[in-house]
C-alpha cells in the first residue's frame, strides 16, 4: 500500500490550521485551498483586485504542485471558490493568462469548477485548490 506524504513548500503559504499545503499518494496529488497570501510575510494581498489575488492564488498552487514531484502540466482539475458573481469574468481573464502561461503547448488544460461562496477571510475574493496526477 502507498504512504500518503505531506507536500510542503516555502514557496507557499504556510498552512494557518490543522491541515497540510498538499498530500501526495502514489501518483496523486491533492493541494488544499490557496489563498491570495504572500508566502514570505503570510499577508493578504491586493485587497479589492479579483486578477491580482487569482493570479496570486494560483502561483501558491503551482508552488506546492511543483513540491510534490509534479508539473502544471500534470494537473488535472482546479476548482475555483469566488465570493462575487460579478467577479467572474475578471477572475476568468487572469486564471486563463496564468494556466495558458504555466501549460505546455499540445497538453490539454485542466478541467475547472467555479463556485461562488463565502470565503474564510473577508479580504479573500478567491481560493483555489487542485488536483494532479504525477507522471515521472
Amino acid at each position: 500500500m502507498t504512504a500518503k506524504i505531506r507536500v510542503s513548500t516555502d514557496a507557499a503559504p504556510a498552512p494557518a490550521h490543522t491541515f497540510s499545503q498538499g498530500i501526495r499518494k502514489g501518483p496523486i496529488v491533492q493541494v488544499s485551498g490557496q489563498g491570495p497570501v504572500d508566502p514570505q510575510t503570510n499577508e493578504y494581498l491586493f485587497p479589492g483586485d479579483v486578477a491580482a489575488q487569482t493570479t496570486r492564488t494560483l502561483e501558491n498552487v503551482k508552488a506546492i504542485v511543483e513540491a510534490s514531484g509534479a508539473t502544471f502540466d500534470d494537473v488535472v482539475m482546479l476548482r475555483v471558490y469566488l465570493t462575487k458573481r460579478e467577479d467572474f469574468s475578471i477572475m476568468n481573464d487572469a486564471y486563463g493568462d496564468f494556466v495558458t502561461a504555466h501549460t505546455t503547448g499540445g497538453v490539454p488544460l485542466p478541467s475547472r469548477t467555479t463556485v461562488f461562496t463565502g470565503l474564510p477571510r473577508e479580504e479573500m475574493l478567491v481560493e483555489i485548490d487542485g488536483l494532479a496526477v504525477v507522471t515521472d
